[in-house]
This record gives C-alpha cells, sequence and structure tokens, in this order.
C-alpha cells in the first residue's frame, strides 16, 4: 500500500504527462455539458411533475 504523500507525488506527475485542452477546443466541449446538463434538467423536471399529476389524480380517484 502506497504513503498518501507517495500517492499525490504520483498523482501530481500523471498530471504533468496529460494533453490539456487548448482554450478553442475547450470552450465547444464546455458548451456541450452546459446544453446536455440543461436538457436533462428539463426533461427531469417534466418527469417529475407528470409523475406528480398522476400521483394526484390516482389519489383523487380511488380517495387516498
Amino acid at each position: 500500500m502506497t504513503t498518501p504523500g507517495k500517492y499525490l507525488k504520483e498523482v501530481a506527475k500523471e498530471g504533468r504527462r496529460v494533453r490539456w485542452p487548448s482554450r478553442e477546443k475547450l470552450w465547444p466541449s464546455i458548451a456541450v455539458v452546459i446544453c446536455i446538463a440543461l436538457f436533462c434538467a428539463i426533461f427531469l423536471v417534466l418527469e417529475d411533475l407528470t409523475a406528480q399529476s398522476i400521483i394526484q389524480q390516482l389519489e383523487a380517484a380511488f380517495g387516498a
């Protein structure tokens, strides 16, 4: 088992080897991530509202 200090040194060493994207390539990727996150958030809100409506209708129908 490695010590925490050695682990952090290896992480830093590996981080220096990574090819980080340029700003020109980074911004389109950020835009895609934001668009997908917004789409998922809107979808989940609509799904939640639909489920809530169905549950309320079932409660009204069966007197729960």
